[in-house]
């Protein structure tokens, strides 16, 4: 029988290339293997059978057989959004670079499905894992240290600082974007929040805290809607927002997703964006820039979140080492026409 290294192409399998050039099985597998032992003309009277007999050499099963499968397993929470999009470029240009398959599993934001793949993945089918925007990695974050698995967290923080991370300063974006709003007059800003259980919603949300404190403003609960990064959210909190006796003349939004979600909220109410009320987001994925008005955002580095991330990973596959290190990237606000200086006009 055939082993885990070579595969057959039709009816042609390795034994047929080892009885049509007369020597052994063994022999015909050093010789797909490149062993520089085989003597140069039995390597050419084999290379011969196999390019006669039409034999094609499968070169995933070889990886497998060495403990290698040039695949590493990528963990998303959805598909079909720009932020997803945009960390998934920077993850495939690093790969295809350098020579590694993509297997990509969609969770469904479902903690338990996560840890599900993590657990099937570990046993071999990738060499190593991108996680990205993880839900709740404290449930297995201890079986990939056990296991010392090559794995690197991307926009995700506050647990396990000793796995390897890859992030963007959401603290400082979401103070910024909350200081540009007071700096054009606004002191009553809604703010709708991310996911709560994922460190980068926690992030800006104490950032908006912290600008309103550093001016002296209060921190009203009621300005603050608990999202969750879906559009549907930003419609419902900006509704709430709105409803409010005093409601905001400005919100902002933890995602862009959340922000035009909002905006099609002020609109279907006969309002006005940035007349009425402006909004900001967070993230700069590539449908701010084309919504109307065009989306004052904070800018993630989302593809080269990515591309650092799948580095650091492809590092620690290179050098057999664990890395612990974790690397935050610089958030930078984008201005555009979503946002104005404060007037009182909202009723």
């Amino acid at each position: 029988m055939p082993n885990d290294e070579t595969q057959a192409a039709g009816k042609v399998t390795i034994f047929d290339v080892a009885e049509a050039s007369g020597v052994s099985y063994g022999t015909v597998s050093r010789v797909i293997n490149n062993d520089p032992h085989v003597r140069a003309t039995t390597r050419a009277r084999v290379m011969d059978a196999i390019q006669r007999l039409g034999y094609v050499i499968n070169r995933q099963a070889q990886n497998l057989a060495r403990g290698q499968t040039h695949v590493i397993g990528v963990l998303v929470p959805e598909l079909g959004n720009g932020y997803i999009g945009e960390i998934m470029r920077g993850i495939d240009t690093e790969l295809d670079q350098a020579g590694y398959d993509l297997m990509l599993f969609t969770t469904h934001r479902r903690a338990a499905k996560e840890a599900t793949y993590v657990a099937s993945l570990v046993q071999g089918v990738v060499e190593g894992l991108l996680l990205v925007l993880p839900r709740n990695p404290a449930d297995y974050l201890g079986v990939l240290s056990t296991r010392r698995f090559p794995h690197v967290l991307i926009d995700h923080q506050g647990v396990d600082t000793h796995s390897p991370a890859v992030g963007a300063t959401n603290w400082q974006g979401g103070f910024v974007a909350t200081e540009y709003l007071i700096g054009l007059g606004h002191q009553r800003i809604g703010f709708i929040t991310g996911s709560m259980d994922l460190g980068c919603a926690q992030d800006r949300l104490e950032g908006y805290k912290a600008a309103l404190r550093a001016h002296h403003l209060p921190v009203a609960p009621e300005l603050i809607y608990e999202g969750d990064f879906f559009q549907s959210s930003g419609v419902a909190g900006a509704n709430a927002l709105l409803d409010l006796p005093e409601p905001p003349s400005a919100i902002f939004a933890s995602n862009d997703v959340m922000a035009m979600g909002a905006m099609d909220a002020i609109r279907h109410r006969g309002l006005r964006i940035p007349d009425d009320i402006s909004i900001i987001g967070f993230d700069n994925i590539p449908q701010s820039a084309m919504v109307f008005p065009p989306l004052t955002t904070i800018q993630q580095p989302l593809e080269q979140m990515g591309r650092v991330a799948t580095q650091m990973l492809l590092d620690m596959l290179k050098e057999r080492v664990e890395r612990n290190s974790r690397i935050e990237l610089p958030t930078e606000l984008i201005t555009r026409n979503s946002t104005a200086p404060y007037k009182n006009r909202v009723g």
